[in-house]
C-alpha cells in the first residue's frame, strides 16, 4: 500500500487546513494521522477505523480536528480548525491492522505516507 499525504501549508493562528491521505488500495483496519515537530518524537493525532467509522483523537486536538474517510476514493482527511503554533509539525498518515486500543503507538503501523508540513505562524 502506498500512501500520499497532501494539504499542508503555512497558515496563521486560528486558520484551518484540510489534509488528505490517498491510498493506492483499500486500506487496513485503521488509518491514522501522526505528527512530528523538530526534536520531538512522533505523536499520535487522530485515527479512524475503516469498518464502523470509530474515531480517536489526541487530547491536544480534540474538538478542533476531525478525521473522516471516503471509502470510495480510499482517502482519509484531517480537517484542522483553530490552528495553534504548537500544531506546527510534519504530518504523516499511516495504516495498521493493530487492535483499536493500540492505535496511538506509531510502532504498530505497517505503512506510512511521506509527510506534509504544517506551519502555524503567529
Amino acid at each position: 500500500v502506498q500512501l500520499q499525504a497532501s494539504g499542508g501549508g503555512l497558515v496563521q493562528i486560528g486558520d484551518s487546513l484540510r489534509l488528505s491521505c490517498a491510498a493506492s488500495a483499500p486500506t487496513f483496519h485503521t488509518v491514522s494521522w501522526f505528527r512530528q515537530a523538530p526534536e520531538n518524537e512522533r505523536e499520535f493525532v487522530a485515527a479512524i477505523r475503516r469498518t464502523g467509522g470509530s474515531t480517536k483523537y489526541a487530547d491536544s486536538v480534540k474538538g478542533r480536528f476531525t478525521i473522516s474517510t471516503d471509502k470510495a476514493k480510499n482517502t482519509v482527511s484531517l480537517q484542522m480548525n483553530s490552528l495553534k503554533p504548537e500544531d506546527t509539525a510534519v504530518y504523516y498518515c499511516a495504516v495498521t491492522r493493530v487492535v483499536w486500543s493500540a492505535v496511538r503507538d506509531p510502532s504498530q503501523y505497517d505503512y506510512w505516507g511521506q509527510g506534509t508540513q504544517v506551519t502555524v505562524s503567529s
